[in-house]
């Protein structure tokens, strides 16, 4: 049974507008995305560093509106995005950008990114709903991978989206902001495959002939799960006080 069909319209209504603020707003990047697109430089004029500066606009626009703790998670986001993106793509080979570089953009687009989930899953009303939110979530991604799978012989993307249920299976209180990170992920990941922002090389990392890829791979935001667990660790790390005594709190309640 979906879950969905039993929230009060009123609330329903809610989780869509929280939805449309915190995410919808992201998605509208993908678009910006365009102008750093093979097309664009290619019959236009190359304008990456004018992306370049208005992700920075939004990012400090977002930043400056947010929370102390998204503040703060932002910030770890953008250097650990900074450092992960030259491992990955120049270390690695994983993916390559247009330019084979490492635009500005992306690791800022990171902490937007991760700020924007944040704040949708720390939401009174999606809290409230969470199970119902996780099981549309769910069955989202499940579709989007067997569809890549199936059409698009995506054994790369499927193979990490089952990486992903199963890194879940026993952390239910995270299955709600990593389900939304999934999705927009995914979304982002389309565009900027779309465009020739960047594209992934047809086996994983290039290498693995057994694991065939799509461009891009379904399941990729699993890797941007490791800057959500970095951002976690450093900021633990960091405030440590802090950490010990919400601990504390939770234990007691």
């Amino acid at each position: 049974m979906l879950r969905i069909l039993s929230v009060e319209k009123n609330d329903l209504n809610r989780i869509i507008a929280v939805f449309n603020r915190e995410i919808g707003r992201f998605v509208l990047f993908v678009f910006v995305l365009f102008f750093d697109s093979i097309y664009f430089s290619e019959n236009v004029t190359s304008s990456q560093i004018l992306i370049n500066v208005l992700m920075l606009g939004g990012f400090l626009k977002m930043y400056f509106r947010s929370t102390p703790r998204v503040k703060e998670s932002m910030i770890y986001a953008v250097i650990i995005g900074f450092l992960g993106e030259h491992l990955f793509s120049r270390g690695l080979d994983m993916y390559t950008y247009r330019l084979e570089n490492v635009p500005l953009y992306v690791p800022l687009g990171h902490a937007a990114l991760y700020g924007r989930i944040l704040m949708f899953s720390k939401s009174s009303v999606v809290k409230k709903h969470s199970k119902s939110v996780e099981q549309i979530f769910a069955m989202v991604i499940a579709l989007l991978s067997l569809t890549y799978l199936v059409f698009f012989k995506d054994v790369f993307g499927f193979v990490m989206t089952i990486c992903v249920f199963l890194l879940l299976l026993k952390r239910p209180k995270d299955r709600l902001f990593f389900f939304a990170m999934y999705i927009l992920v995914a979304i982002l990941e389309i565009g900027g495959t779309a465009f020739g922002c960047w594209k992934w090389p047809s086996t994983a990392f290039g290498v693995f002939s057994f694991l065939p890829s799509h461009n891009p791979p379904s399941g990729i935001s699993l890797f941007y799960f490791l800057l959500d667990v970095s951002c976690f660790y450093v900021y633990i790390l960091i405030n440590k006080s802090t950490w010990t005594r919400f601990k504390h709190i939770y234990r007691r309640s």
